[in-house]
């Protein structure tokens, strides 16, 4: 039992959507993050989660190249055979620690690979995963353009970029004329703020959407792992020798208690008060079992009061206060 008091609500077949930036795609406010699928979970277990995301209101899925070497694309593209309509799938490419993946060439040949290994025709939200920090934002924007000219592309978004970066890639593409990165994913969560400090108040500003990961906090947010005890087994910290600081449990239990005063579940809050920020479209949360992604669906049906925000903040300050 996680200890918050509740467990979530059975989500509806119409999670709430919105839009990513200006492109006109619409995705569900919370979507699956698919970073397991071929490292914590073969192709059948691709499958299950797949179905119970999709038939819980889910329509956003995100991988990248880099999972399981590239095995997330390849069981996702296997597992959404007959229904790719259904959904927005996104991948990024670029995390290769040397050389330029940022590079037209580069970009190229990383969309015909993900195609391939999706099979698919189109790739709804296409992402540099990191910046490469040696190929000028022009042509990795050029290149990119040319895919969204091409149809293989619909919209490109960037990932791990500090606002400075997302600033001068703006300009760039509006000097150049070329598509501008629509949204940006990084780490966000109620113990990692960081976020509202900077990009999240600039992604606002340029109308780009926010696309947080890890917002379970690697599970430290589920209440699966209580203080003083070994991480369950097979859960994403199962034999690390420390699970979190003293003060990360004090938090925790303070927002379990939060919680339960709401009768809601701590993943409710953990993904509804993300879903609350003015600039996030959608919450990707990641799932090895089809009951995760059932229940990550159904947080999304919680939407915090200006109070309830408050009293978060009380308990997890926000960091954008200190700007």
């Amino acid at each position: 039992m996680s200890g918050s008091g509740a467990a979530p609500k059975l989500a509806s077949h119409a999670v709430r959507t919105r839009r990513l930036g200006d492109s006109g795609i619409e995705v569900s406010v919370v979507g699956l993050g698919c970073n397991n699928f071929g490292r914590r979970v073969d192709l059948e277990g691709t499958r299950a989660v797949v179905d119970a995301a999709l038939d819980a209101g889910i329509t956003f899925l995100d991988t990248a190249a880099v999972y399981g070497d590239g095995d997330s694309e390849r069981f996702l593209g296997e597992a959404l055979r007959g229904r790719r309509e259904r959904l927005v799938l996104a991948t990024k490419w670029g995390w290769e620690p040397d050389g330029a993946p940022g590079s037209r060439a580069a970009v190229r040949s990383a969309v015909e690979d993900s195609l391939r290994r999706l099979r698919t025709d189109v790739i709804d939200l296409f992402q540099y995963h990191r910046p490469d920090g040696v190929t000028p934002f022009e042509e990795t924007l050029g290149g990119l353009d040319e895919l969204v000219g091409e149809g293989k592309v619909r919209a490109v978004g960037c990932s791990n970029f500090d606002a400075g970066q997302l600033e001068v890639a703006e300009g760039t593409a509006k000097e150049h004329g070329t598509v501008r990165f629509e949204t940006v994913q990084n780490e966000y969560n109620l113990l990692e703020r960081r976020l509202e400090a900077d990009v999240g108040p600039l992604a606002e500003r340029l109308g780009v959407s926010v696309i947080p990961y890890f917002p379970l906090a690697s599970g430290l947010l589920t209440g699966k792992y209580r203080r003083g005890e070994p991480p369950p087994e097979g859960t994403r910290l199962s034999g690390a020798r420390t699970v979190a600081p003293d003060h990360v449990f004090d938090a925790l239990e303070a927002l379990e208690e939060y919680a339960r005063e709401r009768g809601l579940a701590m993943v409710e809050v953990a993904i509804g008060a993300l879903a609350a920020q003015p600039a996030v479209a959608s919450v990707i949360a990641g799932a090895t079992k089809p009951e995760q992604a059932r229940a990550n669906a159904a947080a999304a049906a919680w939407e915090p009061s200006a109070e309830d925000l408050r009293a978060l903040d009380r308990i997890v300050p926000s960091q954008a206060a200190a700007r």
